[in-house]
């Protein structure tokens, strides 16, 4: 299974509750009890540029909600399509983030990295929730212009790009 040693972080919320994230690099997601997954995020590739998506607010990597009927990699696959147009070609877990609310009101949950190659459907136009305004394009190097996840997010990048090299010769040129 592949699961490492956790890097936990403190973050106070906008509501100035204090969560403990705790970051485990692993290559399944099988473990994990399904009723408790409660959002993906992708750091999608095209060609050689991550995609990042802007909400109006912030840009954050592609992703969302995981709903009842859905397997974590069905809303991937649904949330790319739907926030940036794209289609995915490969995903491959990363990683996941146990969140803990520590006034222990509810009960911790978890949230899951993948790397994806994707490629456009065609342009994107619009999210059909409304809520992405935006997609870029960008240089992984560049990630924290757009948001900073510290060091569990320079952990996920870091093996993020070494997945990305070590696939992206695998699939056709059209990609």
């Amino acid at each position: 299974m592949g699961t490492s040693k956790p890097i936990k972080n403190e973050y106070i919320g906008k509501d100035g509750i204090k969560y403990i994230f705790e970051y485990y690099e692993t290559d399944s997601f099988t473990h994990l009890p399904k009723d408790e997954l409660q959002q993906c995020y992708a750091i999608a590739f095209f060609r050689n540029k991550f995609i990042v998506v802007n909400d109006s607010k912030r840009y954050t990597p592609v992703g969302g909600g995981v709903e009842a009927d859905e397997t974590p990699e069905q809303t991937m696959i649904r949330e790319i399509k739907e926030e940036s147009n794209m289609e995915v070609l490969k995903i491959i877990p990363i990683g996941y983030q146990k969140v803990t609310d520590t006034r222990r009101i509810i009960k911790p949950y978890y949230q899951l990295r993948y790397f994806c190659l994707v490629k456009p459907y065609g342009p994107f136009v619009k999210d059909p929730d409304g809520d992405i305004i935006e997609i870029k394009l960008i240089s992984p190097k560049d990630y924290q212009k757009y948001f900073d996840w510290g060091e569990i997010g320079e952990k996920i990048m870091k093996k993020a790009v070494k997945l990305f090299r070590k696939n992206k010769t695998s699939l056709s040129k059209t990609f």
